[in-house]
């Protein structure tokens, strides 16, 4: 099993959730997070003041799939969140050791 954890622009949310659930993923949990990379933020003009924003709202989503389904969610995420412009985020996949249902007490791939 892996976690993926992206960071997408926020207006790319729906996108990728749509292309997540055509690959087959049944869950995935969305964050509003701020933070920046490469772009190192942007300077805005507010009533007359120019200023420095440095941390850009983006959203981090979470999604644990079994092994053999990593390719295609990477690729549906990769495909939905693109717009070819800096800021489009980052994508990292971890493993999973165990994952259990609270509910009915499943474990690993059948709790997915």
């Amino acid at each position: 099993m892996k976690l993926i954890t992206a960071i997408i622009k926020p207006f790319k949310l729906e996108e990728v959730r749509e292309a997540l659930a055509e690959v087959g993923v049944s869950g995935i949990t969305a964050t509003e997070v701020k933070g920046f990379g490469r772009q190192k933020g942007h300077t805005e003009l507010y009533r007359g003041a120019e200023y420095q924003v440095d941390f850009l709202p983006k959203i981090k989503i979470e999604v644990v799939v079994a092994s053999d389904k990593l390719e295609a969610t990477l690729e549906a995420i990769t495909k939905a969140a693109h717009t070819g412009k800096i800021g489009d985020g980052k994508i990292f996949v971890t493993s999973i050791d165990q994952t259990i249902r609270i509910r009915t007490g499943e474990t690993n791939e059948s709790a997915l």
